[in-house]
């Protein structure tokens, strides 16, 4: 029985498929291939490829760079992150509140019958 997966190369793909062999795009990442490239070219292989140690040190440097300039890039990406949100407009907004009122005051009354309920109880069986 012949297994339609590559497992020449300990490769594990969502896609299930040979990709030199089969001619018809998945819609994965296979559809992106060429046929003549090999699965280490892709990085569809994991290799053992360590960073160097002057990438490393690159990588420390720019981590420890002015904190000044990392609090306005973070607060920039933040803003441009606020921008994508899509608001609720009034009508929503005053749906949401009214169910998380009304739910909030059932719990209360909810526990506070319980508490009352237990109370009793304790009286009841110690009084």
């Amino acid at each position: 029985m012949v297994d339609e997966r590559d497992t020449r190369h300990g490769a594990a793909d969502d896609d299930g498929e040979d990709t030199a062999a089969v001619a018809r795009p998945s819609g994965k990442r296979s559809a992106r291939r060429s046929r003549g490239t090999s699965p280490a070219d892709t990085g569809s292989i994991a290799t053992i490829d360590r960073p160097s140690l002057k990438k490393a040190d690159k990588a420390k440097a720019e981590k420890r760079g002015n904190p000044f300039k990392r609090l306005i890039k973070f607060l920039r990406e933040v803003i441009a992150e606020l921008r994508k949100v899509i608001w609720p407009n009034r009508k929503q907004m005053v749906t949401y509140t009214t169910v998380v009122l009304v739910f909030v005051i059932f719990m209360v009354a909810f526990i506070s019958g319980l508490d009352l309920a237990f109370i009793k109880g304790v009286d009841w069986l110690f009084g």
